[in-house]
């Protein structure tokens, strides 16, 4: 059985700000190595970002549906859609089931019922995604691998290193956050995307969201970002509204 990713709880700047600005090479060095033909990208249609027809999505997204306000839950949508198109681009394999059910509730922690308990939002939400998983029949080690994403999407320096679940989800999340890897997005799919789930005001709810996160929680993995400009990064990101 894989294990469950434990809460490091907040990272210092000293060692976050290091992955940032290697994060921003990386970013750099893809976009220029496309643009001179070093790095090959497949197509993808909007077929590659349906969600799976399956119960245990459905009932996922029903649950997160009833929990998080518009705002979020269309944050997740285009998580998952963005996540999906970047890997049938890039050529990253994954189980679409568990990447589905990873997007659908990788930002459960920060839904009224669950942003006040103990931890870091995210290790919140891997814990709450992974008992409706397990309630829901999913195998135990598919069921962890949907904790582990969610608990690690926002690892930054790490996340697109481990498994595929948690690098699409760090990559989906990361378009519609900062703008990472839009460069991967065709204009036409992310016009589709933005359409099909609007904004609704996340370049402002979403800082504010981190914010309070940082305030209730100040040991919480999230308060570190928010220490080094988080929401302002968010409120400038390159992703049209």
């Amino acid at each position: 059985m894989t294990d469950l990713a434990q809460d490091p709880g907040r990272t210092h700047a000293c060692f976050l700000l290091p992955h940032f600005i290697g994060m921003d090479m990386r970013m750099a060095a893809e976009k220029l190595a496309t643009r001179i033909g070093l790095r090959k990208l497949q197509d993808a249609v909007s077929a590659d970002y349906a969600l799976p027809d399956s119960q245990i999505v459905k009932d996922a997204l029903a649950w997160v549906t009833e929990i998080s306000s518009p705002m979020l839950l269309n944050h997740c949508l285009r998580s998952h859609a963005f996540g999906a198109i970047i890997g049938k681009r890039c050529g990253i394999k994954v189980d679409r089931e568990v990447f589905a059910l990873t997007a659908i509730m990788h930002d459960v922690g920060l839904t009224p019922d669950y942003a006040e308990k103990p931890g870091s939002f995210e290790y919140v939400g891997a814990a709450a995604a992974h008992s409706f998983c397990c309630g829901h029949g999913l195998p135990a080690e598919k069921a962890a691998d949907v904790h582990n994403g969610i608990a690690r999407h926002a690892a930054v320096g790490a996340a697109h290193k481990e498994g595929p679940a948690i690098a699409l989800i760090h990559f989906g999340a990361g378009v519609d956050v900062l703008g990472i890897k839009l460069h991967d997005v065709p204009p036409i799919l992310l016009h589709e995307v933005l359409e099909a789930y609007p904004r609704l005001d996340f370049r402002e709810a979403l800082p504010r969201l981190m914010e309070d996160q940082a305030a209730l929680k100040p040991k919480g993995h999230i308060a570190g970002h928010v220490g080094l400009g988080f929401g302002n990064k968010v409120r400038s990101a390159p992703v049209p509204d």
